[in-house]
């Protein structure tokens, strides 16, 4: 199926920040997909589709506004991502999961993986470069179970606080058949009891065909409230700038 490119905005966001589209996209029949897309200066050197976390929802408004989300970790540093030379592709839930992606288990369904290929066609039409599939706590399911649908598609894996206990753990989905580089990023101190240190290991042996893996673990920053929440080390506030950097350059490394 072809898709179809419904309704672009553009957004200016200041001199010194990337300028933000909204584009929608037909996905599947009577669904869409909007996105926020930030473009660098100058030529891109990868692709990034940002997945957020808890229900991943951000109810983008028609003037291109977050009503959800803002706070999430890949989502407020999403103009950091541009500053690093990548196309950032901030994705928000479809039109028929518009509350919930976490329902029926839609992250590591086929009608997602479909989804987010339209979105990575978009993408590469733009710049012919590779994409990577970032997710932070419950998008960790998204972009693992999207990358292992998706193998001729997706050239790299980035997961942030991976969901590794319960309903949508990432170490319980096919990780064997993931062959792209991936980077599994874990704060040390993160209490959130579906993404506690302590549990990442199983993930990162089911990463056994991967061509490249690595866990990097971190450390400070600020750690305040719900422990799930993007303000405690679940969400790595404080240490923000240093994340984006040492991940920025594994991704140029692989």
């Amino acid at each position: 199926m072809q898709h179809m490119l419904i309704a672009l905005l553009v957004l200016f966001c200041g001199a010194v920040q990337a300028q933000e589209q909204m584009l929608t996209l037909q996905t599947r029949p009577s669904v869409t997909l909007r996105l926020l897309l930030l473009e660098p200066e100058g030529k891109a050197q990868a692709s990034l589709i940002l997945f957020t976390g808890g229900e991943g929802v951000l109810r983008l408004g028609d003037d291109g506004q977050l009503h959800a989300g803002a706070g999430n970790f890949l989502v407020r540093t999403r103009q950091q991502w541009a500053a690093q030379g990548f196309q950032v592709a901030v994705v928000d839930a479809p039109s028929d999961h518009a509350d919930n992606l976490n329902q029926g288990d839609f992250r590591s369904s086929a009608e997602h993986a479909q989804d987010i290929a339209l979105v990575i066609a978009q993408l590469r039409q733009r710049a012919a470069v590779p994409v990577w599939l970032v997710g932070t706590s419950r998008g960790t399911t998204s972009a693992a179970a999207v990358a292992i649908r998706l193998q001729d598609k997706v050239d790299g894996v980035v997961l942030t606080s991976t969901i590794n206990r319960g309903r949508g753990s990432v170490a319980d989905l096919a990780l064997p058949q993931l062959t792209q580089p991936v980077l599994v990023v874990q704060h040390q101190h993160d209490q959130c009891k579906v993404t506690l240190y302590q549990h990442v290991q199983p993930v990162m042996d089911g990463l056994q065909s991967s061509r490249s893996k690595e866990l990097l673990l971190l450390d400070g920053g600020v750690d305040k409230g719900d422990p799930c929440q993007p303000w405690a080390a679940h969400g790595y506030n404080g240490i923000e700038a240093e994340v984006v950097e040492k991940v920025a350059r594994w991704i140029r490394q692989h």
